[in-house]
């Protein structure tokens, strides 16, 4: 069958169709992004204004077009932060089912981390044993771990790259002391994870995903994602603590002129670099491979897995 899943973060929308069977790997058909940045138009009540609204339900009725135009049978659409956040949520599904007809599922924080966990463990396998994933997105950061499909340990924290920047910088290029204030706040938060992780045990292997993860590694020397899927990619601590302080001294221009940056991450890369070297400095990780599948792989898969259920 053919699916589309469409994925509302914190800063772009994506329609993602793929071709889905049960027993089988989904096979992406069409990609499509919208840059929308929700989580920077809240207003100062922390809510999303009637005109973003108005935006994305445009943006989303291009989506049931381009769905449409490709053959899907089915249609699977969520949100994360951003709009879980938003002081009027309940107010824009509303909004947005009347003017589109599409029935947001809003996604827990805990949600998105089991999901994430689950699509990297059907990637890599039970070959990866007991198995640690972080997953850097716009508003937050999900952590997760186990040896099973289902995480032992998962948790989401508002460590998100677009929502600390937004927070802490407001200089370019950033002001040493508050690129020192950001440091010790990811550290503190961080340091409250690390006890109860660590009682899982120490990870066998650990993958990251999302977009700021990527481009980490791609400026590090990874390969791009033009060669595919299936190529190994690697991002090393000792290569992120010599690229933090380059970073820190680039403007969001010159960083995004950086290989596998785009202009909507650049403003953000700094503080996800941060987050980052937080996470594999206090959890002792002296590199972890970048996975290809995350949060719209789980979405679909778990989907395919109720259909399984139901058959």
């Amino acid at each position: 069958m053919r699916l589309a899943v469409l994925d509302i973060g914190s800063n772009t929308v994506h329609l993602l169709v793929v071709d889905a069977h049960l027993g089988a790997a989904p096979v992406p058909a069409t990609s499509v992004k919208f840059d929308m940045r929700l989580a920077e138009h809240l207003d100062d009540a922390g809510q999303l204004t009637p005109a973003t609204v108005e935006d994305l339900s445009g943006v989303l009725n291009k989506c049931l077009e381009v769905a449409e135009d490709a053959g899907c049978t089915e249609f699977l659409a969520f949100a994360t932060s951003a709009i879980r956040e938003a002081g009027n949520s309940e107010w824009v599904l509303s909004q947005v089912k009347e003017r589109t007809g599409i029935d947001l599922n809003v996604l827990s924080g805990d949600d998105e981390a089991r999901l994430t966990f689950l699509a990297v463990r059907r990637w890599y396998g039970w070959s990866s044993r007991n198995l640690l994933v972080l997953d850097i997105g716009g508003g937050s950061l999900e952590i997760a771990a186990g040896r099973d499909e289902d995480p032992e340990f998962s948790i989401s924290t508002p460590l998100g790259a677009g929502r600390l920047a937004r927070a802490f910088f407001t200089t370019d290029p950033v002001d040493k002391s508050e690129l020192k204030a950001l440091r010790k706040h990811v550290r503190a938060s961080l340091g409250e994870i690390v006890g109860p992780l660590s009682k899982i045990g120490r990870p066998d292997h650990v993958v990251a995903t999302s977009k700021t993860f990527r481009s980490l590694a791609r400026i590090a020397g990874a390969a791009p994602a033009s060669e595919g899927p299936f190529v190994e990619r690697i991002l090393h601590r000792e290569a992120l603590a010599l690229w933090l302080p380059k970073l820190a001294e680039m403007s969001a221009k010159q960083r995004s002129d950086l290989p596998g940056v785009s202009t909507v991450r650049a403003t953000q890369l700094l503080a996800g670099a941060v987050v980052a070297d937080a996470c594999m400095d206090l959890l002792n990780i002296e590199s972890m491979e970048i996975g290809p599948w995350a949060l719209r792989e789980g979405i679909i898969l778990r989907w395919l897995d109720h259909l399984a259920q139901g058959a």
